[in-house]
């Protein structure tokens, strides 16, 4: 993307940050006299319209001392009107601040944390114009972030000026700047070098929020790993990258941008003082997390579906692939620990065993592809509900799965010369070639490059029967080749409840389709309080459920829907069973060898 000479000027103020408020004034030069203004609907990574524009209000503007109030012509966009051309226009807006996660904007009096899709109003037409972008801190906040922070992506200046400070950002196109967001408070903070072909490359990792974390532990793992994304790949599309986490009591995401990542996590992930040689659960799920963000630097920022070249991120952007850029990525981000030392091959394998039971424990699978997951991600992915597994997939989980056995059928098709990482590498490749050092992936070049190392009519079949298809994917006759040895065993859900158990009973949260339960007209958010008579919880449930076995007796069930009472029968032998994996014993086998696979 070309920029144009700078014509637009944002300044971002917080002063109101106690009211969650923040006020943004925006000046240009009008090319014409009408101009309309816009703001995303939905932020790059994160595939859901958020409408972002409910939360501005207040928007006005002035021009030669005549101001006026902007006219909404749509959910997302303002018109201004009776423009003088080459005359400057101020805008005036104000935005409410109060979603914690890394997708929006938060401001209250512990943290400042923004992302411009939900700060920064485009100006329809001037969006690769150069734009000066300053934030301003009011001096209370400041006082009260003695060793206040920045962090962000995006090079800044910082200066004290009168009754607070003012960071400017360097100059960049407007558009582009959608993709730095910025953290600003009390932060703990390290930095590390990894090198590449292209030299040293630094790093930066801050975490705001309390916490008592071993940073030197975490800065030696997370460095560590991204050594190891360098080593298989060679260098890295940016030139430095910033991480940026959030600690609070229980939440957990990411998104990921062009050389930065945003995240949030409960604080009980990250590394204690007392934390052992092996990762903890909690732990590994946030290097996992680190390593999956990082990932999308090369694996969506670089390398990225076709339909996000251009995308003004106004109106959706459908596409089949999602399995391959999140499904790859949540395969590789756990590989990763395992190749940089991180966790032990037994961590790996649970971590592999988790995948595969979530998957087969999904009766959606039977019924979505992974490629329609991928397609329909803005219309169910991000708007789970209580049929959700019953009805699709995880592009995640299943991708992450289809990932897994493409690797393994690569190793073994070609003798171990190659695996999944080589179509990645490809890619990455054919990107930096790019002008603009992007690549825009289709069905077609996929299939093409696959094909190159796969065979065209191996790729056909593993596309159309795992990627298109609802065939069961091949993992225990793939996993057996490779050395493990597994064992099946049948988990039983009782009569396909899940459900919360509280003092006041049972209250269903999932019904698996053809179950007990449903068929005898029990429904979700229902609350079970007797079976039989006896008051009811999950213990009581499962006691029942094991003498239906024998006795092949229905049972009474009284439950509460909303405030009525009502009362169902359910019959027996109408058990839920899923299939279980678990991992006996793992042999090294030849080429095939597990521990090859790793060290090369």
């Amino acid at each position: 993307m070309k920029c144009i000479a700078s014509q637009l000027s944002y300044q971002v103020d917080f002063t109101r940050y106690n009211e969650h408020l923040v006020d943004i004034t925006l000046c240009f030069y009008p090319v014409c006299n009408q101009h309309k203004l816009w703001l995303p609907t939905w932020i790059a990574g994160s595939y859901l319209l958020r409408e972002f524009s409910k939360n501005i209000t207040k928007v006005s503007y002035t021009q030669n001392h005549v101001s006026k109030t902007a006219e909404k012509i749509s959910k997302n966009q303002w018109e201004l009107t009776d423009l003088i051309q080459n005359t400057m226009v101020t805008i005036h807006y104000e935005v409410y601040c109060r979603d914690l996660s890394v997708r929006t904007a938060f401001v209250d009096n512990q943290r400042i944390f923004g992302n411009f899709t939900s700060l920064l109003l485009m100006v329809e037409g001037l969006e690769n114009n150069l734009a000066d972008i300053s934030l301003f801190i009011p001096e209370n906040f400041c006082q009260n972030h003695p060793n206040l922070q920045i962090a962000t992506g995006l090079g800044y200046q910082k200066q004290d000026v009168l009754e607070g400070v003012m960071i400017k950002f360097l100059p960049i196109c407007a558009f582009e700047s959608y993709d730095y967001p910025f953290e600003i408070g009390t932060q703990t903070f390290f930095e590390f070098y990894t090198t590449s072909s292209k030299g040293d490359i630094l790093h930066r990792f801050f975490v705001a929020g309390r916490h008592d974390a071993d940073l030197s532990r975490l800065k030696n793992d997370v460095r560590k790993i991204c050594q190891t994304y360098i080593n298989w790949l060679g260098d890295t599309p940016f030139v430095d990258y910033t991480f940026m986490t959030m600690v609070t009591r229980s939440d957990y995401g990411g998104l990921e941008h062009i050389n930065s990542t945003a995240l949030i996590s409960s604080r009980d992930d990250l590394p204690s003082v007392f934390e052992p040689d092996e990762p903890n659960e909690n732990y590994q799920r946030f290097l996992g997390l680190c390593s999956h963000e990082y990932f999308h630097a090369w694996w969506v920022k670089t390398v990225r579906p076709d339909v996000m070249m251009d995308n003004d991120l106004q109106t959706e952007a459908y596409t089949p692939l999602l399995w391959v850029f999140e499904g790859f990525t949540s395969y590789l981000d756990d590989l990763m620990l395992l190749v940089s030392g991180v966790i032990s091959k037994q961590a790996y394998f649970e971590l592999i065993l988790n995948q595969i039971n979530r998957y087969l424990q999904t009766d959606g699978r039977h019924h979505q592809s992974v490629a329609e997951s991928s397609f329909d991600a803005w219309i169910k992915l991000y708007r789970a509900d209580e049929n959700t597994a019953n009805q699709g997939v995880s592009y995640y989980n299943k991708g992450a799965l289809v990932a897994l056995c493409l690797d393994l059928i690569l190793l073994q098709k070609t003798n171990g010369k190659h695996r999944l990482f080589d179509v990645v590498k490809t890619f990455y490749q054919k990107a930096k070639q790019m002008p603009n050092q992007r690549f825009a992936m289709t069905n077609d070049n996929l299939s093409a490059v696959v094909s190159e190392f796969l065979g065209h009519e191996a790729w056909q079949m593993f596309y159309c029967q795992y990627v298109i298809g609802l065939d069961e994917l091949p993992i225990e006759t793939l996993l057996t080749e490779f050395g493990f040895s597994t064992q099946t065993r049948q988990k039983n859900t009782p009569w396909g409840i899940k459900a919360d158990d509280g003092m006041n009973g049972l209250k269903i949260k999932h019904l698996y389709r053809n179950s007990a339960a449903s068929s005898a007209g029990l429904s979700v958010d229902d609350v079970i309080v007797a079976i039989n008579q006896i008051k009811a919880n999950y213990q009581e449930l499962a006691k029942v459920n094991i003498k239906q076995t024998y006795t092949n007796q229905p049972v009474k069930v009284h439950a509460f829907r909303r405030d009525e009472l009502l009362e169902f029968t359910l019959m027996p032998d109408k058990n839920t069973h899923h299939k279980q994996l678990t991992f006996e014993h793992y042999q090294e086998k030849g080429w095939l060898m597990f521990d090859k696979w790793i060290a090369d």
